[in-house]
């Protein structure tokens, strides 16, 4: 089921542990009724929905379309399951989900997912059948799985036959991954009837809060409803110190992909898993079977991975670059506390040329906007924040005689908005920072009210579409304000603001059973009267990414918020603007059509997205085979092309087939002590350097033609 569990992996096992859930009893279907909390919630829930969201969707018809719509994607987004009978006889149910929401009355709902509990059973049934049958893979056939536009089966024949290549593609993959038939099998076997126990087990209280989720997403993406235990869930999230390997996971379909890797946590400082992969296997300790997850509910999937600090957890990860079908990798990773010095702000130095020979630019890493809030609540002097560590490391780099400055936001999902008030406050006079509209049209203005700044000095600012919140606050009052230049990519465009409220607070008798409902209460807007929303912080020079914008950010999701504009602020941008940005951009364009290492980046991240955008994959082994090791071969050529453009060594032209399965032991395979990730070569940096370098010299009138 598609559903982002808003907790950072850390902290030691809570909930079930891998015992309790593999004899997690059946849910009887008389149990699966709404019961008295529910009925409290609801009426809390649309309550405060149709008062004091920021959105004033009337809860009548065309909500109630998209409601059902939404839930209808949750239980079965791949339309694997429901034939087009049943969704044609839910349809009367359709413009009816408000009425039972007025009247907290969700009996429907139940009566919906006790079908889909029933189709899932019998097609598992079906399928651990098939595994006894031989499959030909010599017959060209194609097998599609990107099945969210396509019609729902007309009839059960249909639907077999769907699921006969669906299990024969399942089949094809694990054997390519060089497994023998018997392993195959029982990881099939157990990965179907996995699927019809964990459906098995859902309760009434995971049947409810999918269902409000779908209707708190058909009104913006960013409101959502947390059940008792996912509440626990979501407090883990907010912590400053986590044990486990920090990472945000999302159930997309039946994989469990990772949507987000927190700076300074164990996957971040591995370089192993990335954004984008997907975890099909969890194994405990170093020697532990890798217990197969495919399918599995996302916080069964969490309760695994988590673990006691210092433990070891091995993840079987497909890349995000490999595809559905791809050869897994596997990663060993010692879980640990996630301390607030390791998601820091950090600084560095680049060499970059110039006409007076090489200079140094500094970059200051924000990997988010935090402050210790306990710290400071102690009344330590000394407490940490993103503005007070900024202004140190400022310090340290114009000790070493910097030429200008970066502040690197790439990735930079938000955080603290006073933090982003403050730092902008490091750059700037004085004056507005950015307007919050809450949801009944007042408007609040959060300023830098200290005179002074802490670098007057040529300052650049690298954005790329994960940087959101209050990055974009940050960079959008920067840009208003002329005082530096925006280079990289649009941002998430995530321009509004949400609140949690603790149902159990307005009901005395929940005794804590209502959970919490995160709503969406105002909208930020930059100093220019422009939404940061939807269409994000554009930059001044925007750098070439083989990556598509078309589902990019905020503008990829559904019932996403318009941008809208408001009244500008009072404010007085700077007199050090760029005025001839013209010529930066001919520049910088100049060099992309030659720069060696930055079109091999490219490259790669054309392959990323050419896999992204498959729908259906051959079930001709002879045709995979060629597939998976042109990509190979593809993949490390592009790795070559950058180390050789920064004068390193190139790698053998044919991997060792051990590298996608075992990440540690390929590593241990290198004999110039160097990585081979081409990402430990910063390109886009690189390239941030010289466009401030030509910024910094076109001002003084020397532009310099070095490259």
């Amino acid at each position: 089921m598609k559903k982002i569990l808003a907790a950072t992996l850390g902290v030691a096992l809570l909930g079930f542990s891998s015992l309790a859930i593999a004899l997690a009893p059946t849910v009887p279907v008389k149990d699966l009724v709404p019961s008295t909390e529910h009925r409290r919630a609801t009426r809390l829930i649309t309550h405060f929905i149709a008062n004091y969201h920021y959105k004033k969707a009337p809860l009548d018809d065309e909500l109630s379309q998209f409601i059902f719509d939404n839930y209808i994607d949750a239980l079965d987004p791949t339309k694997s399951y429901f034939l087009k009978s049943d969704i044609d006889e839910f349809g009367a149910y359709a413009h009816e989900l408000d009425d039972d929401l007025r009247n907290s009355d969700l009996q429907s709902v139940y009566d919906i997912f006790v079908r889909f509990r029933e189709r899932v059973e019998a097609r598992m049934t079906k399928a651990t059948a098939l595994l006894t049958k031989p499959f030909d893979f010599t017959v060209d056939e194609t097998f599609e799985f990107q099945r969210e536009k396509a019609p729902w089966a007309k009839d059960e024949a249909e639907l077999d036959d769907l699921w006969r290549k669906r299990i024969k593609n399942d089949y094809l993959s694990l054997q390519l991954s060089g497994r023998k038939r018997e392993k195959i099998i029982e990881t099939l076997r157990k990965r179907y009837e996995g699927i019809a126990r964990q459906t098995a087990q859902y309760n009434a209280e995971d049947v409810y809060q999918t269902f409000i989720n779908a209707y708190t997403t058909a009104i913006d993406p960013h409101s959502s409803y947390f059940s008792p235990r996912t509440s626990e869930n979501f407090k883990i999230r907010m912590s400053l110190s986590l044990e486990g390997i920090g990472a945000v996971l999302q159930g997309d379909s039946e994989y469990t992909v990772v949507n987000e890797v927190v700076k300074g946590g164990p996957a971040d400082l591995s370089h192993k898993l990335h954004k984008g992969d997907r975890i099909t296997g969890i194994g405990q300790g170093a020697e532990g079977e890798i217990v197969d997850v495919v399918g599995w509910r996302l916080d069964e999937v969490v309760d695994l991975i988590r673990g006691p600090k210092d433990s070891i957890v091995r993840l079987q990860v497909l890349a995000k670059n490999a595809g559905p079908d791809g050869p897994p990798k596997l990663i060993t990773l010692t879980r640990n506390t996630i301390q607030l010095d390791n998601q820091a702000a950090r600084k560095k130095t680049i060499d970059v040329a110039t006409a007076d020979g090489p200079r140094k630019m500094g970059v200051i890493e924000i990997p988010t906007f935090y402050m210790d809030f306990d710290a400071r609540m102690r009344g330590d002097e000394n407490y940490r924040s993103t503005t007070r560590d900024v202004r140190r490391l400022i310090g340290e780099l114009e000790k070493e005689g910097i030429a200008g400055l970066i502040i690197d936001l790439r990735s930079n999902g938000g955080g603290s908005l006073p933090e982003a008030v403050e730092l902008t406050g490091l750059f700037i006079d004085s004056g507005p920072v950015v307007q919050v509209r809450n949801s009944q049209g007042r408007v609040q203005i959060e300023k830098d009210t200290d005179s002074g700044v802490a670098y007057a000095g040529p300052l650049a600012v690298m954005i790329d579409r994960n940087s959101a919140s209050a990055s974009e606050i940050f960079a959008g009052a920067i840009q208003d304000y002329h005082r530096a230049l925006l280079v990289g990519e649009t941002t998430f465009g995530k321009g509004t603001v949400q609140n949690l409220v603790d149902l159990n607070r307005f009901d005395e008798e929940s005794k804590g059973k209502l959970g919490q409902l995160k709503a969406t209460i105002a909208q930020f807007f930059r100093v220019n009267g422009d939404s940061t929303q939807h269409r994000g912080v554009v930059p001044d020079v925007a750098f070439p990414s083989g990556f598509s914008t078309k589902d990019q950010g905020e503008r990829g999701l559904k019932h996403a918020l318009p941008f809208v504009h408001i009244a500008a602020a009072t404010y007085t941008p700077s007199a050090g603007q760029i005025d001839n940005l013209d010529s930066l951009r001919t520049k910088h364009e100049e060099r992309m059509k030659t720069d060696k290492a930055y079109l091999a980046l490219l490259a790669q991240e054309r392959a990323v997205q050419e896999v992204a955008d498959k729908t259906s994959l051959s079930l001709l082994e002879s045709k995979r085979k060629t597939e998976h090791e042109k990509s190979r071969l593809e993949q490390r050529a592009h790795e070559n092309e950058i180390r050789v453009a920064h004068g390193k060594p190139a790698l053998p032209a044919v991997p060792e087939e051990n590298e996608g399965e075992d990440e540690d032991k390929a590593a241990d395979s290198e004999d110039d002590g160097e990585k081979k990730n081409p990402g430990d070569f910063d390109v886009v940096l690189e390239e941030a350097s010289r466009v401030l370098r030509d910024a910094i010299e076109l001002k003084s009138g020397k532009l310099s033609e070095a490259h």
